[in-house]
Protein backbone atom coordinates (compact mmCIF):
# COMPACT_ATOMS: atom_id res chain seq x y z
CA UNK A 1 0.00 0.00 0.00
CA UNK A 2 1.41 3.19 -1.34
CA UNK A 3 2.23 5.40 1.92
CA UNK A 4 0.95 8.92 1.07
CA UNK A 5 2.18 10.35 4.33
CA UNK A 6 6.00 9.57 3.32
CA UNK A 7 6.20 12.34 1.11
CA UNK A 8 5.28 14.89 4.25
CA UNK A 9 6.85 13.05 6.91
CA UNK A 10 9.99 11.41 5.88
CA UNK A 11 11.06 9.96 9.36
CA UNK A 12 8.26 7.18 8.97
CA UNK A 13 9.49 3.62 8.72
CA UNK A 14 8.09 1.29 6.88
CA UNK A 15 6.30 -1.94 7.87
CA UNK A 16 9.36 -3.84 7.06
CA UNK A 17 11.92 -1.82 9.21
CA UNK A 18 9.23 -2.44 12.29
CA UNK A 19 9.22 -5.86 12.05
CA UNK A 20 12.81 -5.98 11.17
CA UNK A 21 13.20 -4.28 14.84
CA UNK A 22 10.42 -6.41 16.47
CA UNK A 23 12.09 -9.56 15.48
CA UNK A 24 15.52 -8.70 16.35
CA UNK A 25 14.70 -8.38 19.84
CA UNK A 26 12.98 -11.65 21.86
CA UNK A 27 11.22 -8.98 24.60
CA UNK A 28 9.60 -6.75 21.33
CA UNK A 29 8.53 -10.11 19.76
CA UNK A 30 7.07 -11.45 22.79
CA UNK A 31 5.08 -8.57 23.00
CA UNK A 32 4.25 -7.89 19.78
CA UNK A 33 2.94 -11.67 19.03
CA UNK A 34 1.23 -11.74 22.10
CA UNK A 35 -1.27 -9.41 20.76
CA UNK A 36 -4.10 -10.84 18.63
CA UNK A 37 -4.06 -10.02 14.88
CA UNK A 38 -6.25 -7.18 14.85
CA UNK A 39 -3.76 -5.06 17.46
CA UNK A 40 -0.89 -6.58 15.77
CA UNK A 41 -1.92 -4.28 12.36
CA UNK A 42 -3.45 -1.68 14.81
CA UNK A 43 0.21 -1.24 15.79
CA UNK A 44 1.67 -0.98 12.37
CA UNK A 45 -0.73 1.37 10.98
CA UNK A 46 0.05 3.75 14.20
CA UNK A 47 3.87 3.56 13.47
CA UNK A 48 4.03 3.53 9.85
CA UNK A 49 1.57 5.79 8.85
CA UNK A 50 -0.09 3.98 6.56
CA UNK A 51 -3.71 4.41 7.32
CA UNK A 52 -2.79 8.01 8.77
CA UNK A 53 -2.31 8.81 12.34
CA UNK A 54 -4.80 8.00 15.44
CA UNK A 55 -3.64 10.83 18.23
CA UNK A 56 -6.43 9.38 20.64
CA UNK A 57 -4.30 7.51 22.73
CA UNK A 58 -3.11 8.43 25.95
CA UNK A 59 0.53 8.07 25.39
CA UNK A 60 0.26 10.49 22.55
CA UNK A 61 -2.26 13.02 23.69
CA UNK A 62 0.21 13.90 26.56
CA UNK A 63 3.02 14.17 24.22
CA UNK A 64 1.05 16.71 22.40
CA UNK A 65 -0.76 18.79 25.31
CA UNK A 66 1.49 18.85 27.55
CA UNK A 67 1.30 22.13 29.76
CA UNK A 68 4.64 22.18 30.68
CA UNK A 69 6.42 21.53 27.40
CA UNK A 70 3.69 23.58 24.75
CA UNK A 71 1.93 25.88 27.09
CA UNK A 72 0.67 27.82 23.96
CA UNK A 73 -1.05 24.39 22.72
CA UNK A 74 -3.39 24.44 25.70
CA UNK A 75 -3.80 28.17 25.67
CA UNK A 76 -4.92 28.20 22.33
CA UNK A 77 -7.25 25.27 22.28
CA UNK A 78 -9.05 26.73 25.70
CA UNK A 79 -9.25 29.89 24.21
CA UNK A 80 -11.07 28.84 21.07
CA UNK A 81 -13.32 26.71 23.11
CA UNK A 82 -14.19 29.59 25.56
CA UNK A 83 -14.40 32.39 23.70
CA UNK A 84 -12.48 34.50 25.27
CA UNK A 85 -7.57 34.28 25.07
CA UNK A 86 -6.64 32.87 28.09
CA UNK A 87 -3.01 31.39 29.71
CA UNK A 88 -2.45 28.74 31.81
CA UNK A 89 -0.23 29.75 34.81
CA UNK A 90 -0.15 26.88 36.85
CA UNK A 91 -1.02 22.81 36.41
CA UNK A 92 -2.94 21.31 39.01
CA UNK A 93 -3.20 17.94 40.07
CA UNK A 94 -6.04 16.42 39.03
CA UNK A 95 -6.67 13.39 41.44
CA UNK A 96 -9.47 15.28 43.58
CA UNK A 97 -12.02 12.81 44.67
CA UNK A 98 -11.60 11.08 40.84
CA UNK A 99 -12.44 7.35 41.02
CA UNK A 100 -9.56 5.12 40.58
CA UNK A 101 -11.93 3.14 38.38
CA UNK A 102 -12.63 4.93 36.14
CA UNK A 103 -8.90 6.23 35.25
CA UNK A 104 -9.24 3.41 32.44
CA UNK A 105 -12.20 5.05 30.54
CA UNK A 106 -10.12 8.24 30.47
CA UNK A 107 -7.30 9.16 27.41
CA UNK A 108 -6.18 12.47 28.90
CA UNK A 109 -6.90 14.84 31.83
CA UNK A 110 -5.70 18.00 32.70
CA UNK A 111 -6.52 20.33 35.55
CA UNK A 112 -4.82 23.81 34.55
CA UNK A 113 -4.91 27.08 36.70
CA UNK A 114 -5.90 30.27 34.13
CA UNK A 115 -4.27 34.18 34.06
CA UNK A 116 -7.84 34.90 35.84
CA UNK A 117 -7.64 32.91 38.38
CA UNK A 118 -10.64 30.67 36.84
CA UNK A 119 -9.88 26.62 36.47
CA UNK A 120 -10.57 24.66 33.51
CA UNK A 121 -10.57 20.73 33.51
CA UNK A 122 -9.43 19.55 30.11
CA UNK A 123 -10.72 15.88 30.04
CA UNK A 124 -10.60 13.61 26.96
CA UNK A 125 -12.65 10.00 27.38
CA UNK A 126 -12.46 7.43 24.83
CA UNK A 127 -15.93 5.86 25.55
CA UNK A 128 -18.61 8.08 27.44
CA UNK A 129 -19.16 7.36 30.94
CA UNK A 130 -23.27 6.76 32.19
CA UNK A 131 -24.22 9.83 33.39
CA UNK A 132 -21.92 12.67 32.32
CA UNK A 133 -24.18 14.89 33.34
CA UNK A 134 -24.76 13.53 37.20
CA UNK A 135 -20.30 12.70 37.06
CA UNK A 136 -18.92 16.05 35.50
CA UNK A 137 -21.41 18.01 37.70
CA UNK A 138 -19.66 16.04 40.90
CA UNK A 139 -15.67 17.14 39.16
CA UNK A 140 -16.74 20.84 39.14
CA UNK A 141 -18.12 20.89 42.85
CA UNK A 142 -14.81 19.02 43.64
CA UNK A 143 -12.63 21.66 41.30
CA UNK A 144 -14.33 24.67 43.07
CA UNK A 145 -14.38 23.32 46.59
CA UNK A 146 -10.48 22.88 46.15
CA UNK A 147 -10.35 26.86 44.33
CA UNK A 148 -12.49 27.74 47.63
CA UNK A 149 -9.59 26.17 50.11
CA UNK A 150 -6.81 27.21 48.15
CA UNK A 151 -7.87 30.79 48.05
CA UNK A 152 -9.27 31.32 50.87
CA UNK A 153 -6.18 29.44 52.89
CA UNK A 154 -3.97 32.29 50.94
CA UNK A 155 -6.35 35.39 51.39
CA UNK A 156 -6.74 35.01 54.74
CA UNK A 157 -9.01 37.37 56.90
CA UNK A 158 -8.81 39.38 53.38
CA UNK A 159 -10.76 36.49 51.71
CA UNK A 160 -14.09 37.58 49.57
CA UNK A 161 -16.25 35.02 47.45
CA UNK A 162 -15.67 37.69 44.41
CA UNK A 163 -12.02 35.89 44.64
CA UNK A 164 -13.48 32.62 43.51
CA UNK A 165 -13.45 32.41 39.58
CA UNK A 166 -14.82 30.78 37.03
CA UNK A 167 -14.28 26.72 37.08
CA UNK A 168 -15.00 25.14 33.65
CA UNK A 169 -15.21 21.78 32.86
CA UNK A 170 -14.32 20.53 29.85
CA UNK A 171 -14.94 16.70 27.77
CA UNK A 172 -14.05 15.35 24.73
CA UNK A 173 -15.83 12.29 23.81
CA UNK A 174 -13.83 10.12 21.28
CA UNK A 175 -16.63 7.93 21.08
CA UNK A 176 -20.17 9.60 22.57
CA UNK A 177 -22.71 8.62 25.09
CA UNK A 178 -26.71 7.77 24.10
CA UNK A 179 -27.45 11.46 25.58
CA UNK A 180 -25.59 13.47 22.68
CA UNK A 181 -26.40 10.67 19.72
CA UNK A 182 -29.70 12.36 19.12
CA UNK A 183 -27.87 15.59 18.28
CA UNK A 184 -26.73 14.89 15.12
CA UNK A 185 -26.03 18.38 13.53
CA UNK A 186 -23.76 20.01 16.81
CA UNK A 187 -20.36 18.65 18.45
CA UNK A 188 -20.15 21.89 21.00
CA UNK A 189 -22.59 21.31 23.69
CA UNK A 190 -22.28 24.67 26.03
CA UNK A 191 -23.64 24.56 29.65
CA UNK A 192 -24.27 27.05 32.58
CA UNK A 193 -26.76 28.11 34.77
CA UNK A 194 -29.50 30.90 34.56
CA UNK A 195 -32.39 32.36 35.93
CA UNK A 196 -36.07 31.71 34.82
CA UNK A 197 -36.71 34.84 35.78
CA UNK A 198 -33.72 37.08 34.26
CA UNK A 199 -31.70 37.47 37.86
CA UNK A 200 -28.37 37.60 37.00
CA UNK A 201 -25.68 35.98 39.54
CA UNK A 202 -22.96 34.54 38.90
CA UNK A 203 -22.78 30.45 39.83
CA UNK A 204 -18.99 30.35 38.59
CA UNK A 205 -19.72 26.59 36.78
CA UNK A 206 -19.81 26.15 33.30
CA UNK A 207 -19.51 22.57 31.14
CA UNK A 208 -19.02 21.95 27.45
CA UNK A 209 -18.75 18.35 26.04
CA UNK A 210 -17.64 18.04 22.65
CA UNK A 211 -18.43 14.47 21.18
CA UNK A 212 -15.57 13.77 18.69
CA UNK A 213 -17.67 10.90 16.48
CA UNK A 214 -20.46 13.41 15.63
CA UNK A 215 -18.05 16.11 14.76
CA UNK A 216 -16.18 13.64 12.21
CA UNK A 217 -20.21 12.77 10.92
CA UNK A 218 -21.04 16.54 10.40
CA UNK A 219 -17.71 17.26 8.60
CA UNK A 220 -17.18 15.03 6.29
CA UNK A 221 -17.54 15.57 2.58
CA UNK A 222 -19.64 13.41 0.55
CA UNK A 223 -16.13 12.23 -1.40
CA UNK A 224 -14.42 10.83 2.55
CA UNK A 225 -12.04 14.32 3.22
CA UNK A 226 -12.92 16.15 6.22
CA UNK A 227 -14.13 19.64 5.65
CA UNK A 228 -11.83 22.24 7.89
CA UNK A 229 -13.27 26.07 7.75
CA UNK A 230 -11.54 27.43 11.12
CA UNK A 231 -8.87 26.89 13.98
CA UNK A 232 -10.91 25.47 16.46
CA UNK A 233 -12.68 23.11 13.61
CA UNK A 234 -9.02 21.93 13.12
CA UNK A 235 -8.06 21.03 16.13
CA UNK A 236 -10.89 18.80 16.40
CA UNK A 237 -10.27 17.42 13.17
CA UNK A 238 -6.92 16.65 14.56
CA UNK A 239 -8.48 14.68 17.27
CA UNK A 240 -10.84 12.83 15.49
CA UNK A 241 -9.47 12.02 11.96
CA UNK A 242 -6.92 9.45 11.36
CA UNK A 243 -7.09 8.60 7.29
CA UNK A 244 -3.88 10.24 5.24
CA UNK A 245 -6.21 12.41 3.00
CA UNK A 246 -7.49 14.29 6.22
CA UNK A 247 -4.77 14.42 7.56
CA UNK A 248 -2.77 15.94 4.14
CA UNK A 249 -6.33 18.39 4.05
CA UNK A 250 -5.38 19.40 7.93
CA UNK A 251 -1.76 20.51 7.67
CA UNK A 252 -1.87 22.03 3.88
CA UNK A 253 -4.36 24.47 5.29
CA UNK A 254 -3.01 24.79 8.99
CA UNK A 255 0.92 24.25 8.56
CA UNK A 256 1.51 24.65 11.87
CA UNK A 257 -0.33 20.98 12.57
CA UNK A 258 2.32 19.30 10.93
CA UNK A 259 4.52 20.05 13.70
CA UNK A 260 2.87 17.87 15.87
CA UNK A 261 2.52 15.02 13.75
CA UNK A 262 6.53 15.27 13.32
CA UNK A 263 6.21 14.70 17.12
CA UNK A 264 4.28 11.72 16.94
CA UNK A 265 6.39 10.51 14.17
CA UNK A 266 9.60 10.76 16.24
CA UNK A 267 8.25 9.27 19.21
CA UNK A 268 7.20 5.93 17.11
CA UNK A 269 10.69 5.41 15.90
CA UNK A 270 11.62 4.00 19.58
CA UNK A 271 9.89 0.87 18.75
CA UNK A 272 10.54 -0.68 22.27
CA UNK A 273 8.99 2.36 24.37
CA UNK A 274 5.65 2.57 22.03
CA UNK A 275 5.50 -1.11 22.42
CA UNK A 276 5.52 -0.82 26.12
CA UNK A 277 3.27 2.26 26.04
CA UNK A 278 0.97 0.53 23.83
CA UNK A 279 0.52 -2.57 25.64
CA UNK A 280 -0.46 -0.43 28.61
CA UNK A 281 -2.88 1.00 26.36
CA UNK A 282 -4.38 -2.14 25.27
CA UNK A 283 -4.84 -3.25 28.94
CA UNK A 284 -6.78 -0.06 29.89
CA UNK A 285 -8.78 -0.81 26.86
CA UNK A 286 -9.45 -4.21 28.47
CA UNK A 287 -10.57 -3.12 31.99
CA UNK A 288 -12.52 -0.41 30.13
CA UNK A 289 -14.26 -3.10 28.02
CA UNK A 290 -14.49 -5.03 31.35
CA UNK A 291 -16.16 -2.26 33.18
CA UNK A 292 -18.90 -1.23 30.31
CA UNK A 293 -19.60 -4.79 30.19
CA UNK A 294 -20.14 -4.80 33.98
CA UNK A 295 -22.38 -1.10 33.65
CA UNK A 296 -24.23 -2.48 30.80
CA UNK A 297 -25.48 -5.82 32.71
CA UNK A 298 -26.32 -3.49 35.73
CA UNK A 299 -27.72 -0.98 33.91
CA UNK A 300 -30.29 -3.68 32.23
CA UNK A 301 -30.02 -5.58 35.54
CA UNK A 302 -31.90 -2.18 36.39
CA UNK A 303 -33.95 -1.94 33.91
CA UNK A 304 -35.34 -5.46 34.28
CA UNK A 305 -36.06 -4.46 38.22
CA UNK A 306 -37.86 -1.70 36.97
CA UNK A 307 -40.12 -3.53 33.97
CA UNK A 308 -40.76 -6.25 36.87
CA UNK A 309 -41.97 -3.81 39.44
CA UNK A 310 -44.02 -2.26 36.49
CA UNK A 311 -45.06 -5.48 35.57
CA UNK A 312 -46.13 -6.41 39.10
CA UNK A 313 -47.42 -3.25 40.28
CA UNK A 314 -49.72 -3.39 36.59
CA UNK A 315 -50.34 -7.15 37.80
CA UNK A 316 -51.64 -5.61 41.14
CA UNK A 317 -53.87 -3.36 39.50
CA UNK A 318 -55.62 -5.94 37.42
CA UNK A 319 -55.97 -8.33 40.95
CA UNK A 320 -57.75 -4.86 42.14
CA UNK A 321 -60.01 -4.45 39.01
CA UNK A 322 -60.76 -8.20 39.32
CA UNK A 323 -61.57 -8.20 42.53
CA UNK A 324 -63.57 -5.38 42.05
CA UNK A 325 -65.54 -6.64 38.66
CA UNK A 326 -65.93 -10.18 41.21
CA UNK A 327 -67.55 -7.78 43.44
CA UNK A 328 -69.60 -6.32 41.06
CA UNK A 329 -70.75 -8.96 39.63
CA UNK A 330 -71.65 -10.90 43.25
CA UNK A 331 -73.85 -7.87 43.87
CA UNK A 332 -75.34 -7.81 40.58
CA UNK A 333 -76.09 -12.06 40.65
CA UNK A 334 -77.80 -11.27 44.33
CA UNK A 335 -79.71 -8.32 42.85
CA UNK A 336 -80.57 -10.85 39.88
CA UNK A 337 -81.69 -13.26 42.29
CA UNK A 338 -83.55 -10.89 44.59
CA UNK A 339 -85.47 -10.09 41.31
CA UNK A 340 -86.19 -13.98 40.54
CA UNK A 341 -87.60 -14.26 43.71
CA UNK A 342 -89.62 -10.89 43.50
CA UNK A 343 -90.98 -12.37 40.29
CA UNK A 344 -91.39 -16.01 41.47
CA UNK A 345 -93.52 -13.64 44.06
CA UNK A 346 -95.50 -11.86 41.49
CA UNK A 347 -95.99 -15.22 39.45
CA UNK A 348 -97.71 -17.12 42.58
CA UNK A 349 -99.65 -13.96 43.05
CA UNK A 350 -100.86 -13.51 39.62
CA UNK A 351 -101.45 -17.69 40.08
CA UNK A 352 -104.15 -16.95 42.89
CA UNK A 353 -105.92 -13.94 40.75
CA UNK A 354 -106.52 -15.98 38.06
CA UNK A 355 -107.78 -19.27 40.16
CA UNK A 356 -110.02 -16.76 41.83
CA UNK A 357 -111.15 -15.33 39.03
CA UNK A 358 -111.44 -18.13 37.50
CA UNK A 359 -113.75 -19.71 40.81
CA UNK A 360 -115.74 -16.27 40.66
CA UNK A 361 -116.74 -17.12 37.28
CA UNK A 362 -117.87 -20.61 37.81
CA UNK A 363 -120.04 -18.69 41.04
CA UNK A 364 -121.26 -16.23 38.81
CA UNK A 365 -122.47 -19.01 35.82
CA UNK A 366 -123.85 -20.84 38.93
CA UNK A 367 -126.20 -17.95 39.74
CA UNK A 368 -127.05 -17.65 36.30
CA UNK A 369 -127.96 -21.14 35.99
CA UNK A 370 -130.93 -21.29 38.54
Amino acid sequence: MTNKLQQYFPMIRTREEVLKEIESKAKLSMIYYGWNPEEQEEFLNFCTGVRGVKIMYDFMIKEILNPESSPERVDELLSLLLKQKVKTIDILPNDGTRLADESSLLITDIVVQLETGSIANLEIQKVGYYFPGERSACYSADLLLRQYKRVRGMKGKKFSYRDIKQVYTIVFFENSPKEFKEYTEDYIHRFMQKSNTGVNINLLQEYLFIPLDIFKKIQQNEDGSIKIENRLEAWLAFFSVDDPESVITLIEKYPDFKEMYEQVYDVCRNIEEVMQMFSKELLELDRNTVKLMIDDMQKELEEQKKEKKQLDEELRRKKVQLSQKDEELSQKDEELSQKDEELSQKDEELSQKAEEIRRLKEELEREKNK
